[in-house]
């Protein structure tokens, strides 16, 4: 008899509601140890879960439950990170107001959560959108501007006249809106911004003391880009008081730089373009208005630009060099300005190339080089007193130089710009901000939460205010200090805002006085383990860091670094995909490698593709075949879950054929946690036939009552060796996280039970223990049924002892001149004498040394026995 998972899911998820299992009282034991374990803010779209999400959340479960029952005081929170651009892009659509959309999503995510059964705190459960949550977002920020790290600049957004609103940058296609096609282009617009370069130095160091995957501490690291150089200045002919500020971490260059380029946002532009060429540069100006920054760098592969007729003097050879202005170079980086040095810059070789411009190159190439611009070391040349230096001396001595004669002078300069921090959004956190006279100040705190107006209509407000500027009522308003007329900021805060500090509230999620207690976040902090995806690994990680620095500086925090340990889960992908190629003109089949861009490689012929079903493939060696044509390799491929590819798996399907605990067994059963793998229906069905191989183990399928065979006997050592290698294993698995390893433990020891005649209740019941934190709902109906009474949630944790562990004996296979010729039994002290008698009276052994001489005796103890007989 199958056992009944939906009973038995439905019982014990109602149970743990009821009895709050898995709450964490605010007053607690403080001298046991704690564990905050945390998976990263999930936003609750409208589309649900799909089996991608809960793969890292079931990781956080069972490390959860395994730490309470190890007598851990255990953190282990939910919540919804709920403000965000497709509930206000969804209102648009439909005129259902954001907050009715989100709290929808919010009850679908939830209800989806429970019928896994994750053993969530749902007292702490936290909602960006809730003015009791971003009343404490906007007393972050009021904290940030109250000590600088807050400020107003003009930023250039995308702007579309016939939609009339600002877009994101993923709504803007090739310059052209995604809705509708409509020209959009780059205004200039203030906007709030947080000074996190003051931290850049801080976050970098930061990286030194937590465990994270080390490819996400490098991506951070470059994404800071910390680089040591220099600032120098280049006078602009015919303009005395004017110079351009460039910075360089290759100042040991000067001498070849041929030509200057300013972005074509730089102030600079209309000062040194010329009459003649300032309908030429006007015009420039205006189709770089129309691309991203990503498309004006790495996205465009051919060099663009325009002579402004203005020129500056290179400050080390004194030579006029002309000033160009080319999209290649961004305003947000550095100075905005370059000098472009051809000879030893791919990009500016490129672009000296397009347009005939002068290559110097300062560094000599070997001999061998047949490249363009060279980025190896060697001496300097053409670079008048720096000639013969390599590149690490010449850059000291024209540090030096340029600061003694006041040109330029060292400096550190980070890749990080300054966080942009403002939406023209209505669906996010406003801020807590009037402008009185025309300047900016933050509400009185007792006057938070500033809370969003009730709009009728979403619309944009027709400007690149945005649509709170529609809401006239609230944006009128009095300063409370002044009694003066006062205006409200129209931006709203970004989605990051409410994800950067939740792991905080999740602590004392309910105060009304404070962000959060001293004592609780002095107890708890830091997170001891954050599970999320790798797409999170640069800009959330990053601005949370920052937060909680600041917070660490204004005393609300008492560690520097919110994460100590960080994991990834890997993407799960689609199912995997089968297709064999025919030849489009005979139909024969074309093997898999030899197809390429839609063509056999070997004959040139066009060939077309087909699906084919899993049942119709086999695998061989490394690839997969026809099963009825196994010459015919087929293209085996998963791809990256999406609704245009139809390919997503919906949990809540799989869940009510097979049960929350074969799913979560499944998810963990796939492969290591951090990798990349596949989904596959079939491996569900191969833990859920493992569950049920435990059910039947335990359960009488008549009566649902225990079997005759578990009973209070004594424990052989066979049973107490196989139970204790399990506990062992299992443990050390889920302290490494490496869970499908654990599980394949649990499936050993199964195996192994059902050859015994009697189950010790000594034995069965610390099984069920470590299966609970895998399969919770499965091993708390056995608890049940063996006579217990309260959950096994707070149960110790089994321990192993080692005493169980020695084998009482061991099988070891013997060969005769390197082949396996038989397998004997022996008694794991056994000595090596006694090892190779007994391996000489094996039957099958003895009959293959009958009649030759025995050169050789090898034994590896433990494990193999080689005769060499001739």
């Amino acid at each position: 008899m199958a056992y009944p998972f939906k009973e038995i899911e439905k019982h014990w998820q109602s149970y743990w509601d009821e009895h709050k299992t898995f709450r964490t009282p605010d007053e607690i034991d403080t001298s046991k140890p704690k564990y905050y374990v945390l998976d990263m803010f999930p936003y609750p779209s409208g589309a649900g879960l799909h089996v991608g999400h809960p793969e890292g959340y079931t990781a956080t479960d069972i490390v959860a439950r395994y730490k309470r029952m190890n007598g851990f005081n255990v953190m282990h929170p939910i919540g919804w990170d709920a403000f965000g651009l497709p509930a206000e892009q969804y209102a648009l659509k439909t005129g259902t107001h954001p907050a009715v959309t989100t709290e929808r999503n919010i009850n679908r995510f939830r209800q989806q959560l429970k019928a896994l059964g994750f053993s969530y705190d749902w007292d702490r459960e936290v909602d960006t959108t809730d003015p009791n949550y971003y009343k404490w977002t906007q007393w972050i920020f009021w904290k940030l501007f109250e000590r600088g790290l807050a400020y107003q600049a003009e930023i250039p957004v995308w702007w579309c006249e016939a939609l009339g609103t600002t877009l994101a940058n993923e709504e803007v296609i090739d310059g052209k809106s995604e809705i509708g096609g409509h020209p959009c282009e780059r205004r200039k617009l203030r906007q709030w911004v947080l000074k996190i370069t003051a931290y850049a130095e801080r976050l970098l160091e930061g990286l030194g003391d937590v465990e994270w995957p080390t490819s996400t501490k490098e991506m951070q690291r470059n994404w800071i880009g910390r680089s040591e150089g220099a600032e120098m200045d280049f006078p602009v002919v015919g303009f005395p008081d004017e110079i351009i500020r460039v910075y360089t971490t290759r100042p040991d260059t000067v001498f070849g730089a041929t030509y200057m380029v300013l972005a074509p946002e730089h102030r600079l532009v209309d000062i040194v373009t010329t009459q003649a060429q300032a309908e030429a540069v006007a015009q420039y100006r205006a189709q770089a208005a129309r691309k991203s920054d990503l498309e004006r760098t790495e996205l465009q592969k051919e060099k663009t630009g325009v002579f402004t007729g203005g020129y500056a003097v290179n400050p080390a050879n004194g030579e006029e060099i002309p000033i160009w202005v080319a999209d290649y170079v961004l305003a947000s980086y550095g100075t905005g300005a370059i000098m472009a040095v051809p000879g030893q810059d791919e990009r500016d070789w490129e672009f000296a190339e397009v347009f005939d411009l002068p290559i110097i190159r300062t560094v000599q190439p070997p001999d061998d080089f047949e490249g363009k611009a060279y980025l190896g070391d060697g001496p300097a040349i053409n670079s008048g007193f720096l000639n013969g230096l390599t590149i690490a001396d010449a850059k000291k001595k024209i540090i030096d130089w340029l600061e003694e004669n006041g040109k330029g002078e060292r400096k550190v300069n980070y890749k990080l710009r300054d966080w942009l921090f403002s939406r023209q959004r209505y669906w996010g956190e406003p801020f807590p901000v009037l402008f009185v006279d025309g300047e900016a100040k933050t509400v009185p705190e007792d006057h938070l939460p500033v809370t969003l107006p009730e709009l009728e209509a979403f619309k944009p407000s027709g400007s690149p205010e945005g649509p709170l500027a529609l809401a006239v009522d609230w944006l009128d308003t009095t300063d409370p200090e002044t009694g003066k007329p006062a205006r409200r900021e129209t931006n709203t805060m970004p989605q990051w805002a409410g994800s950067c500090w939740y792991y905080l509230r999740y602590l004392d999620p309910h105060n009304p006085g404070q962000l959060v207690d001293p004592d609780k976040e002095k107890y708890w902090m830091p997170v001891d383990l954050y599970v999320g995806g790798a797409e999170h690994a640069v800009l959330h990680l990053l601005y949370a860091r920052f937060w909680h620095m600041v917070l660490y500086d204004v005393g609300v925090v008492a560690s520097e670094e919110p994460f100590v340990k960080l994991i990834h889960q890997g993407m799960i992908l689609g199912e995997m995909e089968y297709t064999v190629f025919r030849d489009a003109k005979n139909k024969g089949f074309v093997s898999a490698q030899f197809v390429r861009n839609g063509m056999d490689r070997r004959t040139g012929a066009e060939v077309e593709s087909e699906r084919v079903e899993e049942d119709d493939v086999v695998k061989k060696g490394e690839f997969f075949v026809l099963k009825d044509n196994p010459e015919i390799r087929v293209d085996a491929r998963a791809y990256k879950m999406s609704k245009s590819r139809g390919n997503v798996i919906n949990p809540d399907v799989v869940v009510d054929k097979y049960g929350a605990d074969a799913f979560r067994l499944y998810e963990m059963f796939m492969g290591p946690l951090e990798q990349v793998k596949p989904w596959s229906t079939r491996g569900v069905e191969g833990t859920y036939r493992f569950l049920n191989r435990v059910w039947r183990l335990l359960i009488d399928g008549d009566d649902g009552g225990l079997k005759a065979a578990v009973r209070d006997a004594e424990p052989s050592k066979d049973h107490l060796r196989v139970l204790h290698e399990t506990i062992k294993r299992v443990t050390a698995d889920i302290e490494g996280m490496r869970f499908n390893t654990a599980i394949a433990a649990m499936m050993e020891f199964v195996n192994a039970a059902n050859k015994w005649d009697v189950l010790p209740r000594a034995v069965v019941e610390p099984f069920v223990l470590v299966l609970s934190p895998f399969a919770p709902h499965l091993a708390e109906a056995l608890w049940q049924r063996l006579g217990h009474t309260e959950t096994l949630a707070y149960e110790p944790w089994p321990e192993a002892v080692e005493d169980h562990l020695v084998k009482e004996s061991v099988k070891i296979a013997v060969q005769v001149n390197g082949k396996v010729r038989g397998t004997i039994e022996i008694p794991a002290d056994a000595d090596q004498a006694q090892v190779l008698e007994t391996a000489k009276q094996d039957g099958n052994v003895a009959r293959f040394l009958d009649g030759k001489t025995l050169r050789r005796e090898i034994y590896v103890p433990g494990r193999i026995v080689n005769f060499v007989a001739n």
